[in-house]
């Protein structure tokens, strides 16, 4: 385990592999680095991997007040600088792909290029009516989750939202007990993050100019509101490629550990291929 202070904040990260790619693993909300525990061990072959525990989670600090996606973003950036990383290849899973997707807009200096697994970026779905009531199920969803948290039922929360908005019904069971427990102990950080008026918004406009490789991946298990964010962020996104993970859900990484590491790794040789892998 090794820390570093970032931004006044004691982040916990590892850094394993000895290629010469840096890749940057961001996880999403309810849980640490160990959820690309899996991948990691095969991303190691070909990559500089970096995994680290984002503010609030984990063993980083927890830091008093509400707090806000930018902070999160600001960590990254300053954690691939802190290491010498840059630029490095991004990769992201739902929260941390809304992370990384932010990234590629206030820092592409940093980056050679990004992946980013089903960001819950829903202000994108906001503009469009017949999405509406896609958009207005989410968000009572996601409302529910926040009560049971707010009522004190962190378990009964962290359940809910597996089940009603992550993975789908039954699958709260099928998480391993250790997991559970750790989403259970993040509840309170799902709570800052949900009340963060900035954590579901973004600009498309933002990332109209971002000049590297871009890979958006959706698992055709999930549910349907991913795929509906990435066809309206696709678009706005000049280098990107949209790709659909046969038999996945939200967390490839860790059901699907061979299918995501050998699409990740199949996108950067690509990169690499074709002369876009600047170094």
């Amino acid at each position: 385990m090794e820390i570093a202070n970032v931004n006044g904040v004691r982040i916990r990260y590892d850094l394993s592999g000895d290629g010469d790619v840096p890749l940057v693993l961001v996880h999403g909300s309810w849980g640490s680095h160990h959820v690309w525990d899996l991948a990691v061990a095969r991303l190691v072959q070909s990559f500089r991997v970096l995994t680290y525990d984002r503010r609030g989670h984990g063993e980083s600090e927890r830091v008093d007040g509400q707090g806000s996606v930018h902070e999160d973003v600001d960590d990254v950036a300053a954690l691939i600088e802190h290491l010498g990383l840059a630029p490095a290849y991004v990769a992201g899973n739902s929260f941390g792909a809304s992370i990384t997707l932010r990234l590629a807009s206030a820092r592409p200096d940093l980056l050679r290029g990004i992946m980013a697994h089903e960001p819950p970026l829903l202000s994108l779905l906001a503009n469009d009516p017949p999405l509406a009531p896609m958009l207005e199920d989410v968000l009572q969803r996601n409302a529910a989750v926040v009560e049971r948290i707010r009522s004190g039922d962190h378990a009964g929360a962290a359940e809910q939202f597996c089940e009603t908005v992550a993975l789908g019904p039954g699958t709260w069971v099928q998480v391993p007990p250790e997991d559970q427990q750790a989403w259970i102990e993040h509840a309170p950080t799902f709570l800052d993050e949900e009340n963060d008026p900035e954590s579901r918004a973004f600009d498309a406009g933002s990332i109209t100019s971002f000049p590297h490789p871009t890979l958006l991946t959706l698992g055709n298990q999930s549910p349907p509101m991913f795929a509906a964010i990435i066809q309206q962020l696709a678009p706005a996104l000049p280098h990107a490629e949209t790709l659909t993970l046969s038999g996945t859900g939200h967390i490839p990484h860790q059901t699907h550990p061979d299918t995501y590491v050998e699409t990740i790794t199949a996108f950067v040789r690509k990169q690499q291929e074709h002369g876009h892998d600047a170094t």
